[in-house]
């Protein structure tokens, strides 16, 4: 039996990382909205912990996030951070009041007693670095509770009922900014609640070829390939669980990168013998973007028109069953509302996004249950080589939102895809693109003056981006050496006719976005 621990979301931004923490320690995690759990859906879960986690509320408003009273019942040990710390002591007859003296970012907190949570990690007398995030406090402790930490804005920073094995702490361990916190995560996980560390990738994978091989049948599935990580996990997935009832529909639409539609390929047809589809429709895409300079409306072009296409070869193979995709957990998590609990429509930033209702397919996700990093070791598991597994992000559209502020041309789409080839072939000889999660070349609407030679020039001028993040929704830019930008902006500047000026671009994200459109 899979041990797991149910996390309650109260709205954190980041919840997902308590749930990838967990999932370190290999042992499953689920996140569920706070207003969705009941008795009943425990006992269904059947977890052996409960982590409730932070939240943007305050708990002293009325109508604030309540924990149902059927956790604190349920027999199972319960960790609360932060507002999970904050909702808990008032839940169980203690007090939270407003605070003069917030604490937010970088904190310390001196360890005043001895827990099961703090064994091994702390030790009473010590003081630790903290992150916290908070403007209420904990003022009077539920019966039954000590203190345990405490810190110059947090008396109550972190406290224990050690008969009913409840610990909660007012900081977040689950972020890096806090030192031990992932060891303080997996003593709760560990020892307190007693899971086993029996969620492996191996694992997942024997149970996702058996689920597959169930749900499908007989039956025939589709699956739009991109190239990317995601989509040609489940491809080669698939393919292991029902062979040839598989086929794949590589839609090219001509704005990849450079040699990569090839790759892709050469890849699934020649390694894995994959039945696959592959359809040309570059100068149906570069026909129809024309003339087209706003962003939105090339993504628009290039979305809608590539489920036609991607409709129209389906229809050739004579139809199909299901359709599989890509979804993974965090778009499943996204999709579920923390103040209603209502499901929604997954995020459409799949290129297959509202296809089994036009096609009246069913869908098939069989990496819904997985975080990205999952799906990359996977992909590996599967034999997947690391050119796919450790790809970049790519967005859908392409380089044609790369090309800024100007029509599409042939002309402008080969100076960036040679530019973009160069910088990324300079990343590959320095062993750097494994440590950065995004990088790429942008050609600006700009002509600028210059010197080559001895004539006068006046070319485009190019932005290099490189980010490191760690899930895409927060980046700072890679700190290259001025060395390597100097021999980047060379071979640019020297190997692309049309570029005579090279820039890079050292926003982080907030308040940038890591693409430019």
């Amino acid at each position: 039996m899979l041990d797991r621990i149910l996390i309650i979301d109260f709205g954190s931004q980041v919840t997902q990382l308590i749930a990838r923490r967990v999932r370190e320690n290999e042992v499953y995690s689920e996140i569920q909205p706070f207003n969705k759990v009941t008795f009943e859906s425990l006992i269904t879960f059947n977890p052996k912990g409960i982590i409730l986690s932070g939240g943007p509320a305050s708990v002293v408003e009325i109508q604030s996030p309540r924990v149902p009273q059927a956790v604190f019942s349920y027999g199972v040990p319960v960790l609360g951070i932060c507002y999970g710390q904050q909702t808990m002591c008032i839940e169980l007859g203690g007090k939270v009041e407003k605070s003069n003296n917030r604490e937010f970012g970088r904190a310390f907190i001196d360890i005043t007693d001895s827990c099961a949570l703090f064994d091994g990690v702390w030790n009473k007398g010590d003081r630790e670095q903290v992150w916290m995030s908070h403007g209420d406090r904990v003022t009077q402790l539920p019966p039954g509770f000590r203190v345990v930490g405490a810190s110059e804005g947090s008396p109550f920073a972190a406290i224990v009922d050690d008969a009913r094995r409840f610990y909660a702490v007012q900081f977040h361990l689950e972020v890096s900014h806090t030192p031990h916190g992932i060891q303080l995560l997996r003593n709760f996980i560990c020892n307190i609640a007693g899971c086993q560390n029996n969620w492996t990738i191996h694992a997942f994978k024997k149970k996702a070829i058996d689920a597959i091989r169930h749900q499908v049948g007989s039956g025939r599935v589709i699956c739009g390939l991109s190239g990317g990580v995601d989509s040609s996990v489940v491809a080669v997935l698939l393919h292991e669980a029902i062979g040839d009832q598989l086929t794949c529909v590589f839609v090219d639409h001509g704005f990849m990168r450079q040699n990569e539609a090839n790759q892709v390929i050469n890849t699934f047809r020649d390694c894995f013998n994959i039945k696959l589809i592959h359809r040309d429709a570059s100068k149906f895409f570069f026909n129809k973007l024309i003339g087209k300079i706003d962003p939105e409306e090339k993504r628009k072009i290039i979305g809608t028109n590539f489920i036609k296409i991607f409709e129209n070869e389906a229809r050739k193979l004579g139809g199909a069953d299901f359709l599989a995709q890509g979804t993974l957990y965090p778009d499943v998590i996204e999709s579920i509302s923390t103040t209603s609990g209502s499901s929604v429509t997954i995020k459409s930033h799949h290129n297959v996004g509202g296809l089994p209702d036009r096609m009246n397919i069913k869908l098939i996700e069989p990496l819904r249950e997985l975080f990205k990093d999952e799906v990359r070791t996977l992909g590996h598991e599967l034999g997947l080589p690391d050119k796919i597994t450790k790809r970049h992000p790519f967005p859908g559209p392409g380089l044609a939102i790369r090309i800024l502020g100007q029509e599409i041309t042939k002309d402008r789409l080969n100076i960036l895809k040679k530019a973009d080839a160069i910088y990324l072939d300079e990343i590959q000889n320095a062993n750097l693109y494994d440590e950065i999660w995004q990088a790429f070349v942008v050609l600006l609407p700009v002509h600028t003056v210059g010197v080559m030679g001895d004539s006068r020039s006046y070319d485009y001028a190019c932005t290099l981006r490189a980010i490191t993040s760690i899930d895409g929704m927060t980046a700072d830019f890679y700190h290259f050496s001025n060395e390597f930008l100097t021999s980047v902006s060379n071979r640019i500047i020297n190997e692309v006719n049309g570029i005579n000026r090279v820039t890079y671009d050292i926003t982080s994200k907030p308040p940038g976005t890591i693409e430019w459109e």
